[in-house]
């Protein structure tokens, strides 16, 4: 354990320590060791990269749900042909971090043959943070676009009740030797998980953020979540994006779509029935792999050489400042709130798992 804990309610962990802990209480609840070992990793890569709304603080509602019977631990993933470099996979209800991992273990191996992979999936669940599969393909030099939906979250443009989700938007592209390109946007003007968790913080979020049950604009989180919708980047913009992503990922899929995604933390009658649409290709498909690099490290170059508006210190690409917060936390530590880590605590000592120490 980094710098092991303080006296302000923080507790710091290693990348070993987090991931451990994680995949002995995956174990636990019916995971084969490398299905609990991928998302172990997927839920500390997010808690790295600074996007902890998708990291740890989730796994008790993963497990939950696993107990309930509405996620199968040990799903047997069969990847059925369309085309030889196209297939299908039923994800069975497995933790939507396995699905995806395997669909794009599977993409990444039939663009390496035929230059492109392209997977569409049924029947899977939440699959934490997108960037993951994005950076799964570009550590083994593959470009990638990765979407799924998600449950109701936002209405369509001009409506108040909840129909399409905060689907990420997510597209990677390798760029060896400089800063590589990892987009991962939700539709929203942010993502579900701040407007939980300033709810349970008991803090206000600012005004453009989500409508009440009336449609009314509110700074109430607990507003939001209590019938309430966020809405769209881009007003009508952002309303399409997600139903692109609703298409893409739940029509042509197979999966459900059209307000039918269930949501992991309200519905408990039926598995959540989430689709993905995963495409990997090789980036060197139209040009030689050493221009596509220098091309890419010069867009970088010239990206970061405009000159700067007032009040910014740096421009950023897409992914870079999680990058380099994931960098700081591997030295250095990953922080939690004890109270965030508290349900795990105490799911650990129930079922008689050891614990890091300061915990």
């Amino acid at each position: 354990m980094s710098d092991s804990a303080d006296d302000k309610g923080q507790v710091t962990l290693d990348r070993a320590e987090a991931e451990g802990l994680a995949m002995a209480l995956l174990r636990a609840a019916g995971l084969p060791a490398d299905d609990a070992a991928i998302a172990a990793r997927c839920l500390v890569r997010a808690d790295l990269r600074g996007v902890d709304t998708h990291g740890m603080i989730r796994l008790p509602g993963y497990l939950d749900r696993i107990a309930k019977g509405l996620v199968d631990p040990a799903p047997k993933l069969d990847f059925e042909a369309v085309a030889p470099n196209v297939a299908r996979l039923d994800g069975k209800n497995g933790l939507g971090f396995v699905v995806a991992t395997r669909a794009v273990d599977h993409a990444i191996g039939m663009a390496r043959e035929l230059g492109l992979g392209l997977i569409g999936v049924r029947n899977s669940t939440h699959y934490g943070m997108a960037a993951t599969y994005l950076l799964q393909a570009i550590d083994a030099g593959f470009a990638a676009m990765v979407l799924t939906n998600a449950s109701p979250a936002m209405p369509p443009w001009g409506g108040r009740a909840e129909m399409f989700g905060t689907s990420p938007f997510a597209v990677g592209v390798p760029a060896p030797g400089s800063v590589p390109f990892v987009l991962d946007m939700a539709p929203t003007v942010v993502a579900r998980g701040k407007i939980r968790k300033a709810a349970r913080e008991g803090r206000m979020i600012p005004e453009g953020w989500g409508l009440d049950a009336e449609g009314r604009n509110t700074t109430d989180p607990a507003a939001v979540m209590a019938g309430g919708v966020l809405l769209p980047i881009g007003g009508p913009k952002g309303a399409g994006l997600s139903m692109m992503l609703d298409i893409l990922c739940g029509v042509l899929t197979g999966a459900r779509y059209g307000g039918e995604v269930g949501d992991q933390y309200k519905r408990f009658d039926r598995p959540q029935g989430v689709g993905h649409f995963i495409l990997v290709m090789r980036p060197d498909l139209f040009l030689p792999a050493d221009e596509i690099a220098a091309r890419m490290g010069d867009l970088v170059t010239r990206v970061k050489a405009n000159p700067k508006a007032a009040g910014a210190d740096d421009i950023f690409m897409p992914g870079e400042i999680e990058a380099r917060r994931e960098a700081a936390r591997l030295a250095h530590g990953i922080p939690y709130a004890r109270a965030d880590l508290a349900p795990l605590v105490d799911l650990a000592r129930a079922g008689g798992i050891a614990l890091p120490k300061g915990l």
